[in-house]
């Protein structure tokens, strides 16, 4: 098992504050978790009719209540984001938190983010032109955090005139960036803006494929990502590798029939994971409990008991 294997979880964010969220953030620190991210969604799934807060401010509060946790989304999309205000707040996050904050950030989908700011004559963006637009988002992020003292660009979708962000991130000379991509656009973003690079695995094999064949389709994915990283002139191995689980068959209870999978023990987990540790990846996401669960997601979860069982024993044995 590979030593530098990391367990993170991803906090949804339904609770209130000072009903359970404030301790939910305080317990990953205090169960030794790498990080902890949360969805940046405006509303999510099964969730949408039930409490959802804010990417951004829950985070600001998790920093103040926390010292050595990594903190960050998984993730920030276009969908509903502007690469100038989300600079400024990044910024603002990046120090709050003594340098703490990892940007996830993807080409976002389908859902409620990419529909809830449309007039009813308007169509989602299609998956090109949400490409299209991540394309030109990532870049234009890097350059108003790498540059504080101030920007201009002026792009297809995107304009910053004198944009300052000063004094600038905690973190220089900006904070990671953890890519989220599996087509040859995305891949070569991670390639050259990445610091890490986020997958959920094969949605072809949630739906019907088998473990080894999600892991041969994920195998491919990281083969890809190299290749991008070679035509950038990069070392593959300079990018962390994030899986985000829940995602891949193991999760579907429709092909499960609700039995096994990774959270059937602690010992089950950490063989899922030591097989994606042999692929190259260096961090493993797992989801906190769900006060009241999830019927689509109950299956991408562990029980409170587990998740601790997990976190403690479980990251022992990855580590050792």
């Amino acid at each position: 098992m590979s030593p530098t294997l990391r367990l993170s979880t991803v906090i949804l964010p339904v609770r209130r504050w000072h009903e359970g969220g404030r301790s939910q953030w305080q317990r990953a620190e205090e169960l030794g978790l790498h990080a902890a991210y949360t969805y940046d969604h405006l509303a999510w799934r099964a969730f949408r009719d039930g409490p959802w807060f804010g990417a951004l401010p829950t985070l600001t509060a998790a920093a103040c209540v926390t010292s050595r946790l990594r903190l960050g989304t998984l993730v920030t999309s276009p969908n509903f984001r502007h690469p100038v205000t989300l600079a400024k707040e990044l910024i603002s996050l990046d120090d709050i938190s003594g340098g703490r904050i990892t940007l996830g950030i993807g080409a976002g989908g389908n859902g409620f983010d990419a529909t809830t700011l449309l007039r009813g004559d308007e169509q989602p963006w299609t998956p090109r032109e949400r490409a299209d637009r991540f394309g030109e988002f990532v870049p234009l992020l890097d350059g108003l955090l790498r540059e504080p003292a101030g920007l201009t660009s002026e792009g297809d979708f995107y304009v910053a005139t004198e944009a300052r962000n000063l004094p600038g991130c905690a973190q220089l000379p900006r904070l990671p960036f953890a890519v989220a991509a599996t087509g040859p656009r995305g891949l070569r973003l991670a390639a050259r803006y990445g610091q890490a690079w986020v997958t959920t695995g094969d949605p072809k094999q949630y739906e019907a494929g088998s473990a080894a064949e999600s892991l041969e389709a994920i195998r491919g994915q990281v083969a890809k990502l190299g290749k991008a990283c070679a035509e950038s002139g990069r070392d593959a191995d300079e990018l962390d590798k994030i899986l985000l689980t829940g995602f891949t068959p193991e999760f579907n209870p429709d092909l499960t029939g609700g039995r096994g999978g990774p959270f059937e023990s602690v010992d089950a987990f950490v063989d899922f994971a030591g097989r994606h540790a042999e692929l190259g990846f260096t961090e493993i996401v797992i989801h906190a409990p769900v006060p009241g669960g999830s019927p689509e997601f109950s299956a991408a979860v562990a029980d409170e008991k587990l998740f601790e069982q997990i976190a403690t024993q479980g990251l022992a044995q990855l580590a050792g």
